[in-house]
């Protein structure tokens, strides 16, 4: 089985910072496309950024200008950073990636349960 484990939501301050984490285990082969995604109250799971396992990285809009992404291929994880926290930004935030496993014919997406992020004024 493979596992998507999130890590650094909570309360937070508006323009303050946050860094998630999200590391993937189990019987991993390869990981191509890894991404974050994020889900407010009663609107639909939105693309924020994707990168490639060579560090090409895909913006959407909602991504553009203060979010940064970054992965760490020997520890199977990625991360979301920004400097610049808005209460707009109170979302349920998903970590995604494209996995070969072991004992799979083919990649296959996988999702993390989710972390909570709560920014405040």
């Amino acid at each position: 089985q493979v596992q998507l484990v999130e890590s650094g939501g909570g309360l937070l301050q508006a323009g303050g910072s946050l860094r998630l984490s999200c590391a993937a285990s189990g019987s991993i082969i390869r990981i191509n496309v890894m991404g974050w995604y994020r889900q407010a109250p009663g609107k639909q799971r939105e693309l924020i950024v994707a990168i490639s396992r060579d560090g090409t990285t895909n913006y959407a809009d909602s991504g553009k200008g203060r979010f940064t992404i970054s992965r760490d291929n020997a520890k199977n994880t990625v991360y979301l950073q920004t400097n610049s926290l808005k209460p707009e930004d109170t979302a349920v935030y998903y970590c995604n990636a494209v996995i070969l496993a072991h004992g799979s014919r083919g990649y296959q997406d996988y999702w993390g349960q989710g972390t909570q992020v709560t920014v405040s004024s």
